[in-house]
């Protein structure tokens, strides 16, 4: 596997996490595991929401943080894929992702978006890809680190200008 490959940016606003969320649902792949890291206001679900929309799904995107897990069908590539979006920030163990059969969804038929992974460690699969936001005065600073083949594959072909 190549070295990490690492994208630095600023989001100015929230334009720019909703371009940000299109730009990487145009990469993403079956199979991939995200791993979204950020204090509570981050934006952390709003680049969940604006990735789900970007994917085309139309319905309401709402936070799984009571329900841990929200799937959403969408299309990628011509292939229909479901795209579910983790919230573990209220899971009181690591065990109860493996209790709720979560980890069922980690496969090639599935993008999984995973808010607050470290509330799932060291239960959760290895992820593709690291997403930290930080707030940045009224934007956000973004990392994004591949960690697998696929990730940086999918990195690799990320365009994304944020803030034009």
């Amino acid at each position: 596997m190549p070295p990490d490959h690492i994208h630095h940016t600023h989001l100015q606003d929230e334009a720019g996490t909703t371009a940000l969320g299109a730009a990487l649902a145009h990469v993403l792949e079956p199979g991939m595991a995200i791993y979204l890291h950020g204090d509570l206001g981050a934006g952390k679900t709003a680049l969940a929401r604006a990735l789900l929309h970007a994917a085309g799904y139309e319905g309401r995107v709402k936070s799984p943080t009571y329900t841990l897990a929200e799937p959403y069908p969408v299309k990628l590539a011509d292939r229909m894929v479901t795209v579910i979006h983790f919230d573990l920030y209220r899971m009181a163990s690591p065990e109860e992702f493996l209790e709720a059969g979560f980890r069922e969804h980690f496969n090639e038929n599935s993008i999984c978006i995973i808010e607050w992974p470290e509330k799932g460690e060291p239960v959760l699969p290895a992820p593709d890809i690291h997403i930290s936001l930080t707030v940045a005065g009224h934007g956000r600073d973004v990392e994004l680190r591949a960690l697998s083949d696929k990730g940086h594959q999918c990195l690799a072909r990320l365009k994304f200008a944020p803030n034009l």
